[in-house]
């Protein structure tokens, strides 16, 4: 039988049912979720119960699986990254709009998040489809970004600031490594040929050729723009829940409302191509 493909907003996102991930599912099967994944931007799976063997299987049907630079992964999974925020702990991992490590040559295709201990309330994920928010930029200002190059970097005292109680116990490298990539501030989707809004607020601090000052006004309108209501939607954890997103074609949020409380997910990153 087909998957189910139910839309959760007008924007992007969709649950995807009648499948079992634990199982060994058919090239047949794939193909749709794939179809289901490029349309919808990102597409999530209800009521899973998987080992970290069977999501990196999973994972792996996509393309190839790659190590999370800054923070180990599990003993016996080191592809697999825990994304952890302990009750004692304020800022969670990652919390503010972004797209996973674009300070990379090449950035991740997109990934694959499951969760493993949820809070009683919050820590739900917002995501963002930038193909919508490039379409809806006036003519003038995609004239203008069309030729420039946006500069991404692993130290912008905000991300960096959301790392921080995981690199004290999990650091892969040293505190002060700075990992910088140049991308085209409008790239294009390799597999649909869409126009992508490629600069996030985590990661890209100027365009080249600028200085950061001159790029300051610019990119902040930019990450204004990237996050507006209609672009987006919510996602709602719960136990058993998977999200899978296009790291291309979107940004995400999880939100930091759940202080006193454990959240632990685990994330898997599918490797991508040099943007162009």
């Amino acid at each position: 039988m087909s998957i189910s493909i139910t839309r959760i907003a007008g924007a992007l996102g969709a649950e995807i049912g009648n499948i079992d991930i634990s199982q060994d599912l058919s090239d047949d099967t794939i193909a749709e979720v794939r179809s289901a994944w490029l349309e919808h931007k990102v597409i999530f799976f209800r009521d899973q119960d998987i080992t970290p063997l069977q999501h990196l299987a999973f994972a792996k049907r996509f393309g190839d699986v790659v190590e999370y630079p800054m923070v180990k992964g599990l003993e016996e999974a080191p592809e697999i990254v825990p994304v952890v925020k302990l009750p004692h702990e304020t800022h969670n991992f990652g919390g503010m709009w972004h797209s996973d490590t674009s300070y990379l040559e090449s950035p991740p295709m997109g990934a694959i998040l499951v969760a493993r201990e949820l809070p009683p309330f919050g820590g739900d994920t917002l995501f963002s489809n930038m193909v919508l928010a490039y379409e809806r930029l006036s003519d003038g200002m995609k004239e203008m970004l069309s030729g420039l190059t946006g500069i991404s970097s692993s130290a912008k005292a905000e991300v960096t600031k959301s790392r921080e109680d995981r690199m004290a116990t999990d650091a892969k490298v040293g505190e002060s490594t700075e990992l910088r990539a140049e991308h085209p501030v409008v790239r294009t989707h390799s597999e649909t040929g869409d126009k992508i809004l490629y600069v996030n607020y985590g990661h890209t601090i100027g365009f080249k050729g600028f200085t950061e000052e001159e790029s300051a006004p610019i990119l902040d309108y930019l990450f204004q723009h990237q996050r507006r209501p209609e672009f987006t939607c919510a996602f709602r954890w719960r136990p058993g829940s998977i999200a899978f997103w296009d790291n291309r074609a979107t940004h995400h949020n999880p939100v930091n409302d759940y202080h006193g409380f454990k959240r632990i997910m685990h994330r898997i990153t599918i490797a991508g191509d040099r943007p162009a």
